[in-house]
């Protein structure tokens, strides 16, 4: 299909495309070279594509995870997907939903040694360790001071090469009534560092997606805020608790966030 030519700039006027452009970071008016893009567009677009790239490539830094959240006062876990490495990860996703048994097993003792919580916090590198690297912890901490009074909390999992799935095998090992999955999202061209959370109330292996909730795009100042974050995932943590039910049948009506709140929680 033909694309309608860019408006040509006329001089002393703003090209006519500016505007848009500084609402969005998709790509608007690129303009052309003959049949062919400009050069610094085109140099761009690679550039963003081989950033997608490599966040999908991208192992995930357990320890380093484990050492700031430690720092601000977390316990955590380390576990692992059946997919022992990357290239295994991205061609078998069957692999990346379930432990491999060492974990299964480790996990299995802690629970014998604690009681059922209310909520069991994974994080996983999904398809963006990057997104995991920049904002999981960030987002954590948002959220934990809304749950520290009456929540029952398991120590925060951190799994490589996980998927949305292995949080269900997790919440299910701990006896947990819920899990919360912080997850890097598959990237995009504008985006190769989003965070998604997903929330499942009583998780078990072989739930679906429709029975889970999703707040997306969680990218501090560049997409959604981790202070707007925090209140969307805590009002559908306490209502999911109080209904006891998660996913299609519940939505996300959390009142505004205070417009002077967000800057003062995202730093």
């Amino acid at each position: 299909m033909n694309q309608p030519a860019k408006p040509r700039p006329v001089p002393g006027h703003p090209d006519a495309w500016n505007f848009l452009s500084q609402l969005t970071a998709a790509r608007i008016g690129l303009g052309r070279a003959g049949g062919s893009l400009p050069t610094t567009p085109l140099l761009d677009f690679q550039l963003s594509h081989a950033r997608a790239r490599d966040a999908v490539q991208r192992n995930l830094d357990t320890a380093a995870l484990s050492t700031e959240l430690g720092a601000a006062g977390f316990t955590t876990l380390q576990l692992h997907s059946a997919a022992h490495d990357r290239a295994m990860f991205i061609g078998r996703p069957d692999l990346g939903r379930i432990l491999d048994s060492a974990s299964r097993q480790l996990l299995e003792q802690h629970a014998s040694e604690r009681p059922p919580c209310d909520c069991a916090i994974v994080i996983a590198d999904g398809l963006s360790a990057l997104a995991v690297e920049r904002h999981a912890a960030a987002l954590l901490s948002q959220l934990a001071p809304r749950l520290q009074n009456d929540w029952q909390l398991a120590p925060v999992v951190i799994v490589q090469q996980g998927r949305v799935a292995i949080a269900d095998e997790i919440g299910a090992l701990l006896a947990s009534r819920m899990t919360v999955l912080m997850i890097g999202e598959r990237p995009g061209l504008s985006s190769p560092d989003s965070l998604g959370v997903y929330l499942t109330w009583d998780p078990l292996p072989g739930r679906s997606n429709a029975e889970r909730n999703c707040i997306s795009n969680i990218r501090g100042s560049a997409g959604l805020s981790y202070a707007l974050a925090a209140h969307k995932l805590h009002y559908l943590m306490t209502e999911a608790r109080r209904r006891q039910l998660s996913g299609i049948d519940l939505k996300e009506d959390a009142p505004a966030l205070a417009a002077d709140v967000t800057p003062a929680l995202d730093g």
